[in-house]
C-alpha cells in the first residue's frame, strides 16, 4: 500500500465522518446509502483520498468504544473498497484500524501520532501502510486545556519528530509515514496560524506534510461578524479553499477538506501558476 502522489497539484483528501456529533457534518451521513454517496461524489470532484471516521475528535467530544467506532466504519469501507476507493481510516484505535485496514482501507490517518494506543505501530508496521501521525497532545476533552507551549512551531516539530523516532523504533518504514501539524487540537487560533505561517518547518523534516483545516473555529473566529459571532461552520469554505491555495505554495503533500471541488480548483490553479514560472 502507498500513499496516492499527484504531479499536477497537491493531494486532496476528503472527509467522510459516519458519526452522529462531528462539528462540520454530523449525522450527515450515517447511514451506508448516504455514506456511499457522498464518497462517490467526493471521488467525481477529485478527492485522491477519502477518510473515513467514526468518532468526533472536535473540542469536548465523547468517546465512543471501539465495538461501536468499528461498527461504524468497517461497513463503509468494505462497500467503497470494493468499488476501487483509496481509502484511510481516521482512528487512534489499533484495534479500529487493523479492523479497517482488512475490510480494505490503505493508509491509517492517527490523530494521536501514535500516543493514543500502543498498539498502533505495530497494526501500521505489519501492515506496511502510510501512517499519518498527527501531533497530539490529549483527548478532546481536554485538549485545550494543554494549549500551552514555549514556541509553537518548535515544539509541534520536536514533539512530531518524537512520534517519528518512536515509529521508527517499533519497526514502521519511513517511507510510511505522513506529518501533520494538527490545526485546532490543542492549540488556539494564534497557535493555527503561527503553524500555517511556519509550514516549512515541517516540510524541512523531509516527509510528506498534511494540513487539515478545513471549516476550523479558528477560521469561524476570523470571519466573526460585528458583534462578534463566529462565522457558522457551513460558511467558512471560502476561507478554507484560501488555504488550501496557500499550503499547495508552501509544499506540503496535501489538504484534507470536507469540501473537495474548492480545493482541488485551487490546488490546480497554484500548479499552473508555478509550472508557467
Amino acid at each position: 500500500m502507498s500513499l496516492p502522489v499527484r504531479t499536477d497539484r497537491i493531494v486532496v483528501v476528503g472527509v467522510l465522518n459516519v458519526t452522529p456529533d462531528s462539528f462540520s457534518d454530523g449525522g450527515r451521513y450515517t447511514t451506508l446509502d448516504d455514506a456511499i454517496a457522498h464518497a462517490h461524489e467526493m471521488r467525481a470532484e477529485g478527492a485522491d483520498l477519502i477518510d473515513v471516521g467514526g468518532e468526533s475528535t472536535r473540542p469536548g467530544a465523547q468517546r465512543v468504544d471501539a465495538e461501536e467506532e468499528t461498527r461504524r466504519v468497517v461497513p463503509v469501507i468494505e462497500a467503497l473498497a470494493g468499488a476501487g476507493f483509496a481509502l484511510s481510516v481516521d482512528t487512534y484505535r489499533a484495534e479500529v484500524a487493523e479492523a479497517a485496514l482488512k475490510a480494505g482501507a490503505h493508509v491509517v490517518n492517527d490523530v494521536s501520532g501514535g500516543l493514543g494506543d500502543p498498539d498502533m505501530g505495530r497494526v501500521v508496521r505489519d501492515a506496511r501502510c502510510p501512517w499519518i501521525l498527527m501531533h497530539w497532545r490529549g483527548h478532546s476533552a481536554r485538549m485545550q486545556q494543554l494549549a500551552v507551549y514555549d514556541d509553537v512551531v518548535a515544539d509541534v516539530r520536536r514533539e512530531l519528530s518524537e512520534r517519528v523516532d518512536a515509529a521508527l523504533a517499533v519497526g514502521v518504514d519511513r517511507t510510511a509515514l505522513v506529518l501533520d501539524p494538527g490545526l485546532g487540537f490543542a492549540k488556539t487560533a494564534a497557535h493555527n496560524w503561527q503553524l500555517l505561517a511556519r509550514l516549512d518547518a515541517l516540510t524541512e523534516v523531509g516527509l510528506p506534510v498534511l494540513v487539515g483545516s478545513s471549516r476550523k473555529s479558528f477560521l469561524g473566529s476570523l470571519l466573526a461578524d460585528a458583534g462578534g459571532a463566529a462565522r457558522p461552520v457551513g460558511e467558512r469554505e471560502d476561507a478554507t479553499t484560501a488555504l488550501t491555495a496557500y499550503a499547495a505554495t508552501q509544499g506540503v503533500w496535501g489538504v484534507r477538506v470536507h469540501e473537495v471541488r474548492p480545493s482541488v480548483d485551487a490546488a490546480l490553479a497554484m500548479a499552473a501558476v508555478r509550472s508557467a514560472r
